[in-house]
């Protein structure tokens, strides 16, 4: 099997220094704010990034530890197939999250809504576009029931090694 390397393009950094308590999405998150420190050898790829409300943030869960195929994710008691869950204990420990773009200067993006761990290693950014990104009608699966709980869950050390 081919084995994929990913080289960082810069670090987000947030209040969040540990796990415990962080918000475990970013609908927990409105109104946290951090910042996103871009390499300079990518600052000119930030060229017109400003022109949009939100981007998503691609990222290494760097503290993640081994995977468990089957886990207990933080909104129910049941255990869930970890590709039917967000648990940070993955296989491949990439991370995503939609946040709200505040300024841009030179190579520090400023944001909003972030639900990540101080000094992650931010791995790529993509604009959002509602017309690309919206799916109406979706489904939930077995968080049809728990997912407005994400507003004001917080993490625990259930993930921690």
């Amino acid at each position: 099997m081919e084995i994929i390397t990913f080289k960082p393009i810069g670090k987000i950094y947030t209040p969040f220094n540990t796990p415990e308590g962080m918000p475990i999405q970013p609908s927990g998150a409105v109104g946290v704010k951090g910042r996103i420190e871009i390499f300079p050898e990518f600052t000119e790829g930030l060229k017109d990034l400003d022109g949009f409300s939100h981007i998503m943030l691609i990222y290494h869960l760097h503290l993640s530890g081994r995977y468990k195929l089957l886990v207990k994710p933080f909104m129910d008691e049941m255990e869930h197939g970890i590709f039917a869950t967000c648990s940070p204990k993955r296989p491949n420990p990439i991370g995503f999250s939609l946040v709200k773009l505040g300024y841009i200067e030179n190579n520090i993006i400023n944001i909003e809504n972030i639900d990540v761990l101080n000094e992650t290693p931010l791995l790529d950014i993509k604009p959002f576009v509602d017309d690309f990104d919206f799916v109406k009608d979706s489904k939930k699966g077995w968080l049809e029931t728990n997912a407005i709980k994400s507003k004001t869950m917080k993490s625990d050390n259930r993930f921690c090694d």
